[in-house]
């Protein structure tokens, strides 16, 4: 039986810990949160189960990591430089860790000596440090590393992730600018508050790990504007107000794009879908129509991980250096 702690308790963070409950070997032991109205209420009515699962959410890290555990599931914040305090509280509580951090994914380039401190720190306490998720995690590097596997050449790499965000919960729409105007979406992004974190950590990987020589990695955010009226569970977008993001990402070198990324995510968006092109010998290209659910994959991504960290080699890991393996639930012990 892994045992599991949830750190953050947000919609991401309930999902993960709802999926656990369809695990027969995963068993949540402690749950960490910083709400007021989460603290003291039992974690299962916390994460949305109709069940007591006998385990009190805590708003006191060490006394919940002090518990005998297996994996901290991770789900706080997207900026590893405001995360780095808890995850080193719970490398140093001797617990391996899942956690869906986007900077986290790959970090080593933007953050090289917090990567280095953080590798270290796992090291001396004999556990894994493992950032996850579905983009970055899976869609825009994991899944672009797995089919160059079958190529004898590759001279680029180009993901495309088109996103129906009226699909999605709200903090994403909201995240993303839907019903902002042209000027305020510009205002947001360069306070840093729209924008959707990992690409460059996806960009890097894929170029490291395919020995790509790459110079600079560039990033670019812009607005989709609605044409029409777009209503979604929880919002309206009038034509003429922003519908969502439309983000690139491109790693150079040798004066051509090596990695090229783009990311349309907006309320309405038409044909979505996920495409992977891989230039090479042979060029290949794999697309996901309809593309893979967020919120569902990243709870999958998490959850899925849980077994692959707790027998993992001690260290800081990505997703490139871990295989990739469905953790089975329910209904594979009934079959068993």
């Amino acid at each position: 039986m892994l045992r599991v702690i949830l750190f953050g308790l947000g919609p991401i963070g309930a999902a993960i810990g709802r999926l656990t409950q369809d695990k027969p070997n995963m068993k949540i032991v402690g749950a960490i949160d910083v709400d007021p109205a989460k603290v003291g209420q039992d974690v299962g009515r916390v994460i949305g189960l109709d069940r007591d699962l006998g385990v009190a959410v805590s708003s006191d890290a060490a006394e919940v990591l002090a518990v005998p555990a297996d994996v901290v599931l991770h789900c706080t914040g997207s900026y590893l430089e405001q995360v780095k305090d808890q995850l080193i509280q719970c490398l140093r509580a001797g617990k391996n860790v899942v956690s869906t951090c986007e900077e986290l994914s790959y970090p080593r380039r933007k953050h090289p000596a917090l990567s280095a401190d953080l590798d270290q720190v796992a090291r001396d306490n004999g556990v894994t440090l493992h950032g996850t998720g579905v983009n970055p995690g899976f869609v825009m590097d994991k899944l672009p590393l797995t089919l160059t596997s079958v190529c004898q050449q590759v001279d680029r790499v180009d993901v495309t992730r088109i996103v129906d965000a009226g699909k999605r919960r709200l903090p994403l729409q909201k995240k993303v600018g839907a019903g902002m105007s042209e000027v305020e979406f510009r205002q947001q992004v360069d306070a840093g508050v729209i924008k959707h974190h990992g690409l460059p950590e996806s960009a890097a990987m894929i170029a490291d790990y395919l020995g790509l020589p790459i110079v600079k990695i560039e990033e670019t955010i812009e607005p989709v504007m609605a044409t029409a009226v777009v209503t979604t569970e929880y919002l309206t977008v009038q034509p003429g107000q922003v519908a969502g993001v439309k983000q690139i990402c491109e790693a150079m070198g040798d004066g051509k794009v090596l990695v090229r990324l783009e990311l349309q995510m907006y309320v309405g968006a038409p044909d979505a879908a996920d495409t992977v092109r891989v230039h090479g010998k042979p060029d290949l290209t794999l697309t996901i129509p309809g593309g893979t659910h967020g919120d569902l994959a990243t709870a999958a991504a998490a959850v899925n991980a849980v077994p692959l960290v707790a027998e993992a080699r001690e260290g800081l890991r990505t997703a490139a250096d871990l295989p990739v393996r469905f953790a089975p639930g329910k209904l594979a012990e009934v079959l068993a």
